[in-house]
């Protein structure tokens, strides 16, 4: 429009701030005094005033506005996408050594090539590696075979089967198994021999295999071939070896084979009263409906088990003489952790199993010993926590050893996790094995003849105190050694017999190295080297590790910060917080090298500041630490340490604009986010929330009641869940919000996020809501489109630009399995 000729005026002033670039709010003047108000000589100094303050903010303008881009163009878009994870690992070669012992001294392992991958085999007794065979010769060989036309670097199997002496190996393509001689290089179609069932648990000797059909026990004979019936009580909702309580709902049998192959370890699972969870397919006609067993907390009746052995000599059930245990585990939220059924262990010679009794709010364990052939009872120990007892780190650690009559128990009694020795017997305390302030993670190894205890552990050595090392110690407390000596994170395998290990350590910021040591951690051979210089050279620059304090102002918390690859001098970034509360992991993760870890980097690639910080009430440092907000999930959340820490950084790097912070999280990252929201509305202006649990009596019973206690009246005649709920706060909600779930999610229901939606209504609050149909809890299909709206959200609502419509996260194609291509 036409330029109004006195810019001192109020609307020349907004004709002026109207062509400013849009950086913020300037402030409107008006220099006409109001009625009665200032003579004229003062109306001139205000005059005067209101020109410099005008032409002040121009000055300050012009720079704010360089901090924010102008435009989002799909080439940001596609620059951000180039270090998303199908991008960046391929750039790393050597990375991922996954050993896989054929003996007691060879291993072989898949490794990534800069043209595909390759088999390289290790013999550690002669300290040497090599191609595990000649791979153009084996592609000539499995092309005739198979009828494929397969290259060197593009064989299509991924696992093997060497005979004992070397000279043959077993392979899979396309769904039939070939023998190869590696020798003549011949393939040729093998009988697979009895099929397995799905889903079966094989036993010991590989003679027989153990499945469910129609809520019963079976056994397939795996030489002949006959199904045989073990069980015959089994009805619906009152099974054997059944695991389909709670998020997990599946076919898979949860048994312990003894040694001898003779007998299992098993419960018949009776969840009769347990109440139903229903989510409802999308389609065009009838809905689907899914309906299954899922106790909440609070729920009178729960799912629980009653344990049996199954002679398969005398084909008898053998139940235990005690009352039904709760359906709980010492480690994790179901009763066995990744199909790993670790509270029970057997004697070498059937007759005996030690378990773990866990109390319904996880405080209380009781280590028993049952007689296999009668089912009679003897109480070993009990231990009690004041909140939550756990047996190691995702690991079971306590171990029995029944040849000295004595077991290894885990306690954080001391606040720090650390191992004891006992005799079975009487259940008392011999000594204590480790001790300190740093914390036993994981036993991978008891050598009951030679006494001594292969363990993973954090915060011993300086440094990182999430880092984990390897060390070894002897029952009595003595012979404690180190065997990772290199500042890293430890990845390692050990032998079967235990004379050797691989280690792999790194760093957030250093590419892996694998090494190979004896028992005593000498180094004997440097296996891989990873080679990360094409990643370098895309411009990929690894997250810096940071540490704040704590809202206490004295415990230091760990994290990684991700920043544009190249920051603007002057410019400053809104900040986002990418966050995962614990209390069975934090927001970091691994500790390791990762070219990619989520889509991290390339949100900082778009113009921010991303973060990751692990706050109290996550795990592995001390159990205060781990328990920091135990019965006070919704209103902590460890969020008052994000808080402090992003405050922190802030006054650190002056790049970062606090002003401008966002937040997002999945799954319990999702809770916590909209909890951010909800408690910190003057903090968090943008938040995404992905599946959230946001309210814990929709969420299954055992995770709640470990983490949050059990839910009980309170003297006021509310309950001790009601005030740790997002929709209990969703009033206070400020800034944008976008919820997001997907619509068949069978571990975190999608009524939670649909509790906040119905509270924001109530309240009459603007929010954003996407509900991704047919799709569970990882997104599966529809994560680069969650990934992508994710962005969206920050760089509408953070940068305060319009996003590039509708781009679409493309993964390249990369070499297949079924031949020389694929996807």
């Amino acid at each position: 429009g036409p330029r109004p000729t006195g810019l001192t005026t109020g609307r020349g002033v907004r004709w002026l701030a109207a062509r400013l670039p849009r950086a913020g709010p300037v402030r409107m003047f008006s220099a006409m005094p109001p009625q009665g108000g200032h003579a004229p000589t003062e109306v001139m100094r205000l005059r005067m005033q209101h020109r410099a303050v005008l032409f002040a903010s121009l000055i300050v303008a012009a720079p704010l506005a360089a901090q924010r881009p102008r435009a989002m163009t799909a080439a940001d878009y596609a620059r951000a996408e180039k270090f998303m994870s199908y991008y960046a690992n391929p750039l790393v070669t050597g990375a991922s050594v996954r050993p896989e012992w054929s003996s007691g001294d060879r291993f072989w392992y898949r490794n990534t090539t800069a043209n595909g991958w390759e088999f390289i085999a290790v013999d550690a007794a002669r300290k040497s590696r090599g191609p595990a065979f000649d791979h153009a010769r084996m592609a000539s060989a499995i092309s005739q075979a198979a009828g494929g036309n397969y290259d060197a670097a593009h064989l299509p199997f991924a696992q093997l089967d060497f005979s004992p002496d070397g000279n043959a190996v077993g392979v899979d393509v396309r769904g039939q198994h070939y023998a190869c001689d590696l020798r003549a290089y011949t393939c040729a179609a093998a009988p697979r021999g009895v099929a397995v069932p799905p889903n079966a648990s094989v036993s010991p000797d590989g003679s027989r295999a153990v499945f469910i059909r129609n809520w019963n026990l079976w056994m397939r004979d795996l030489k002949t071939g006959k199904d045989e019936q073990l069980t015959f009580d089994g009805v619906k909702d009152f099974g054997y070896a059944t695991d389909n309580a709670g998020w997990t709902h599946s076919d898979r049998p949860i048994v312990l084979w003894s040694p001898d192959s003779k007998k299992i370890a098993t419960y018949q699972q009776d969840q009769r009263q347990t109440g139903e969870m229903y989510v409802v397919e999308t389609k065009v006609g009838h809905p689907v409906l899914q309906q299954w067993k899922y106790p909440l907390p609070g729920d009178s009746i729960i799912t629980t088990i009653q344990r049996v052995v199954i002679d398969l000599d005398g084909r008898r059930v053998i139940r235990f003489q005690m009352p039904p245990d709760q359906h709980r585990s010492s480690v994790c939220d179901d009763v066995a952790c990744g199909g790993t059924w670790g509270d029970v262990q057997w004697s070498p010679d059937g007759s005996k199993i030690m378990f773990l009794s866990t109390s319904r709010d996880h405080r209380q364990e009781n280590l028993r010993i049952a007689d296999a052939a009668t089912g009679v009872v003897h109480d070993v120990m009990q231990e009690t926590m004041p909140d939550f007892f756990e047996s190691g780190y995702n690991k079971v650690n306590w171990q029995y050893l029944p040849s000295s009559n004595e077991f290894i128990w885990y306690s954080e009694r001391t606040d720090w996790g650390h191992l004891y020795l006992y005799d079975a017997a009487s259940g008392q305390l011999k000594n204590p094995i480790t001790r300190g302030d740093w914390k036993v993670l994981q036993v991978l190894r008891v050598d009951q003849q030679a006494r001594t205890i292969f363990f993973t552990a954090a915060g011993r050595e300086k440094g990182n105190p999430y880092f984990q090392y390897l060390y070894r110690v002897n029952f009595d407390g003595s012979g404690f050694k180190l065997l990772t000596p290199d500042s890293a994170d430890h990845s390692v395998s050990l032998s079967p017999d235990g004379r050797y290990f691989v280690d792999t350590y790194s760093t957030p910021q250093v590419p892996p190295v694998t090494v190979l040591r004896d028992a005593d951690g000498a180094l004997l051979l440097t296996v891989e080297k990873a080679d990360a210089s094409k990643l370098m050279a895309s411009g990929w620059k690894p997250p810096t590790t940071i540490v704040v304090k704590a809202r206490d102002g004295k415990t230091d918390l760990y994290g990684l910060m991700y920043t544009p690859t190249h920051l603007e001098p002057g410019r400053k970034y809104p900040i986002v917080n990418h966050i995962y509360p614990g209390p069975q992991s934090g927001s970091v993760g691994g500790w390791g090298f990762s070219a990619a870890r989520g889509d991290a980097q390339s949100l900082a690639e778009l113009g921010f500041v991303v973060v990751e910080i692990n706050a109290m009430g996550s795990p592995m440092r001390s159990h205060s630490f781990q328990a920091a907000y135990y019965g006070h999930m919704g209103t902590d959340n460890g969020l008052p340490d994000q808080v402090s820490g992003m405050k922190q950084l802030a006054e650190r790097y002056k790049y970062i604009d606090l002003d401008r912070a966002g937040i997002y999280g999945h799954s319990g990252g999702g809770f916590a986010t909209a909890d951010a929201m909800f408690r910190y509305p003057d903090f968090f202006k943008v938040g995404i929330s992905e599946s959230g649990n946001h309210d814990q009596t929709e969420y299954e019973d055992d995770w709640g009641e470990k983490w949050q206690g059990l839910n009980v009246r309170l003297p006021d005649g509310t309950w001790s869940y009601d005030q740790e709920s997002n929709e209990s706060v969703a009033r206070n909600l400020k800034g944008h919000l976008l919820l997001a779930h997907g619509t068949i999610d069978d571990n975190v229901p999608p009524y939670n996020t649909l509790l906040v939606v119905d509270s924001l209504i109530k309240y009459n609050k603007d929010f954003d809501l996407l509900l991704i149909p047919n799709v569970h809890h990882g997104y599966a299909g529809a994560s680069n489109y969650m990934t992508r709206r994710r962005w969206d959200y920050f760089v509408r609502y953070l940068l305060g630009v319009e996003p590039p419509k509708e781009y679409e996260l493309k993964p390249p194609a990369t070499p297949g399995m079924g031949g020389r291509r694929g996807r």
